[in-house]
């Protein structure tokens, strides 16, 4: 029912408020009019809602807020660690670059410090920072698919079944997961291929000992039109049976994030219920959302690795397509690795088992600081944007602990 009229004999509430006090944010000018009556003029500087309408209340919904807060915290994770996600790749990808009547034992790149010598011995600065441009492009797009569909999932189930926490966590892990994995697997490849190329001196030269791709990228746009000249779309999408079989992945992370962020800021939120200001309750342990990341990424590691290598070598596989710089076509010779078992079969028996978990250490050393930085990232980010933007609305207990 619409609310009725104001009376025209009552003076309206606008008019009966005092005239505004200037603000540190608000200039004031003063002219004189041909009647002698000085009149004022505030001159308002721009708000942030005015300059960035994106950020205004009525657009910050849920979905906005984790979208925003996971695609920083991923790409401020993805570039920092880029060096280490190189020195990773090289060591799960060399096995594929042998010929089949070559060893396994004793590659190019050994352990992390060997590696990293490697990479700087051969390329310098720019090997270490190889495949940042897709790191960039992906890293946005999908956290941000993957945080807004995890929130949504988890409200939906959580509604659905509000006693089976640890199930809704697990399903909305995988959910997400699944969702963010096929919108984004081609950047991924094109970054996977670009981190473990060789450089190109070693390229072309036919002495080279190490890995060599049968491939050179130049950047990001020139290995998309490669791959989709010599190998066809199938090239984007390679690699994507063992990155969904990743899922058991985030479906462990995830939950066990939220089991231990439940465990390790308890006491925040212990605070908040009773009734505290923020301000008031001394100093609170920072180390409680990271110790839940930490520990919640090593469990999941150290379970799923495996896929990471299988995947790493489906997508640096060169596939061509039979075609010819002519248009002509030629016979294209059987894949070396072909789907999850396969793949994992020929791993086997050509490396042994110890291929699998080709540069795990450096994945450690990598995924820990990166997982850490994310999620902090991400949960410091989405109280900002709440309390900055929206007056402190939908800020749950435990995330208070930003203000301290």
């Amino acid at each position: 029912m619409a609310p009725p009229p104001l009376s025209t004999d009552q003076p309206s509430r606008k008019s009966q408020l005092p005239p505004p006090t200037p603000s540190p944010l608000t200039s004031t000018s003063s002219t004189n009019t041909s009647a002698g009556v000085t009149s004022h003029h505030h001159h308002h500087h721009p708000s942030v809602h005015s300059l960035y309408p994106i950020f205004g209340p009525s657009h910050l919904s849920d979905n906005f807020i984790h979208a925003f807060s996971g695609a920083t915290a991923g790409l401020v994770s993805g570039v920092i660690t880029c060096p280490l996600d190189v020195i990773k790749t090289k060591l799960q990808a060399q096995g594929g670059f042998r010929r089949h009547d070559v060893s396994g034992r004793g590659g190019h790149y050994n352990g992390f410090t060997g590696t990293a010598k490697m990479i700087w011995k051969e390329e310098g600065v720019k090997g270490m920072y190889r495949g940042l441009g897709p790191i960039i492009l992906g890293y946005l797009p999908t956290w941000a698919v993957y945080f807004t569909v995890y929130e949504r999932c988890k409200r939906w189930l959580g509604h659905e079944e509000p006693k089976q926490q640890w199930l809704t966590h697990i399903l909305s892990a995988m959910i997400a997961g699944g969702s963010s994995t096929i919108c984004t697997n081609p950047i991924w490849v094109i970054k996977t291929r670009l981190m473990s190329q060789a450089s190109y001196s070693d390229y072309n030269d036919p002495t080279h000992t190490g890995p060599r791709p049968p491939w050179h990228y130049k950047s990001t746009i020139d290995a998309a039109r490669k791959m989709y000249l010599h190998e066809g779309l199938g090239a984007f999408y390679s690699g994507l049976g063992p990155a969904l079989l990743g899922l058991t992945h985030v479906a462990v992370q995830f939950p066990l994030y939220e089991q231990f962020k439940k465990v390790f800021v308890r006491r925040e939120a212990n605070h908040f219920a009773s009734g505290k200001n923020p301000g008031e309750r001394g100093e609170v342990d920072f180390l409680g959302i990271l110790a839940a990341s930490v520990l919640s990424k090593i469990c999941a590691s150290s379970a799923t690795y495996p896929h990471e290598v299988l995947r790493t070598r489906l997508q640096t596989q060169f596939r061509p397509n039979g075609k010819t710089a002519s248009g002509g076509t030629t016979a294209a010779a059987a894949p070396r690795y072909a789907g999850i078992v396969r793949t994992a079969r020929t791993v086997y028996l050509e490396e042994g088992w110890r291929a699998f978990y080709a540069g795990m250490g450096t994945n450690m050393i990598r995924a820990l600081p990166a997982s850490a930085m994310t999620l902090l990232t991400y949960e410091m980010c989405k109280f900002l944007l709440k309390i900055h933007f929206l007056g402190g609305m939908g800020v749950k207990g435990d995330e208070w602990m930003w203000l301290s």
